[in-house]
């Protein structure tokens, strides 16, 4: 005889497999993100890497036909990862009270923290490496890093311009310029596996911040 509870809807377990699903799906992003890393794009193999997740490989072509979507997935997503949001650079200026020179310091200590993580090294050593021949990435990389905060420091500058605090420039090209010497050499450093020690760093930054603030006083 039909047992009526057993159309009652699928069993409980199956309640957990789509979430299962994507945890693997993530554990497979990083996984190929370190071994593309770790040999290089050319070198990593959908083998290697099906090995190192325990997947089948046809379960990775299934998702990914070639390693350039796999490759690109997991860079693309690392670089999703990382982006700053609006939000949090807002915070920074609210916790500075407003005060323009120590905003700035702290968006700077933010963005070159970001790249000492060991996430961060790594996904900026992929980007160095391989932009080349994905283009793609150095534009995400941009898009959603870079251009978010220059246009956060050139908001900063034309509020300060507005209010005769700093005479007026063209903020953007003041802000990608301060990002590039503040920042960009930092980072050089830093992935050149030559970390700058805190005391430097912050002498650094504050030079950086001193010397763009001094060229745009009211004379």
């Amino acid at each position: 005889m039909h047992d009526r509870r057993q159309a009652a809807g699928p069993p409980r377990g199956r309640e957990t497999h789509p979430r299962a699903g994507e945890a693997r799906h993530e554990e497979l992003l990083d996984t190929a993100l370190d071994l593309f890393l770790e040999h290089g794009y050319e070198l990593a193999t959908i083998e290697m890497i099906a090995a190192r997740v325990a997947m089948t490989k046809r379960t990775i072509y299934a998702r990914y036909p070639e390693k350039s979507a796999l490759f690109l997935a997991a860079v693309l997503r690392a670089i999703e990862r990382q982006a700053v949001p609006r939000e949090a650079l807002e915070e920074l200026e609210e916790r500075a009270g407003g005060d323009l020179a120590a905003t700035l310091k702290a968006v700077a200590r933010l963005r070159i923290g970001q790249v000492m993580t060991p996430d961060g090294l790594r996904l900026q050593r992929v980007i160095n490496t391989e932009s080349y021949r994905f283009p793609e990435i150095f534009v995400a990389g941009f898009e959603l890093n870079t251009a978010m905060v220059v246009g956060f420091v050139a908001d900063l500058l034309d509020r300060a311009a507005a209010a005769g605090r700093i005479v007026p420039t063209n903020s953007d090209q003041a802000a990608r310029a301060f990002m590039s010497m503040v920042v960009g050499s930092q980072v050089r450093s830093i992935v050149a596996g030559r970390p700058p020690d805190p005391g430097k760093l912050d002498e650094r930054v504050g030079f950086a911040v001193d010397l763009l603030l001094n060229g745009l006083r009211p004379r």
